[in-house]
């Protein structure tokens, strides 16, 4: 089976997806990617997908689930080089991808994970009841 290709850069990791998303890669990538976050502490992912000219509801919910969970693994998730036609197809779904920070390009997507990474985490949202 293919599998998409996870690069260590520092504290983050790079996937740049290059091929047609299919469901099983998508899956496959998830499992691969939440054990390259356990295994090297990353505290960053960005998701390249440039190439996706196309991205469906299932592809779109696979994308929110590996946010969520790099977020249990204390990751941040930010997705770049989203080709206009992939943005109006995950509105035009209802999908809203909570949790992934986007950007244009490479470049401002590791900017936003180095300022994630500097500043450290968002405080936790609370009801505004006192422990």
């Amino acid at each position: 089976m293919d599998r998409i290709p996870i690069l260590k850069v520092g504290d983050c990791l790079l996937v740049t997806i290059q091929v047609d998303m299919h469901d099983e890669l998508a899956m496959s990538l998830q499992e691969d990617l939440t054990s390259q976050i356990a295994r090297y502490g990353s505290r960053g992912v960005l998701i390249d997908i440039s190439s996706l000219e196309i991205v469906d509801s299932f592809i779109g919910r696979m994308l929110a689930n590996i946010a969520a969970m790099s977020r249990v693994l204390d990751a941040q998730t930010v997705l770049t080089g989203m080709q206009p036609a992939v943005a109006i197809t995950l509105v035009e779904l209802g999908m809203a991808l909570p949790g992934i920070k986007t950007a244009l390009n490479v470049e401002r997507g590791m900017q936003l994970l180095q300022e994630y990474m500097d500043e450290g985490p968002e405080p936790e949202e609370t009801d505004g009841s006192e422990a």
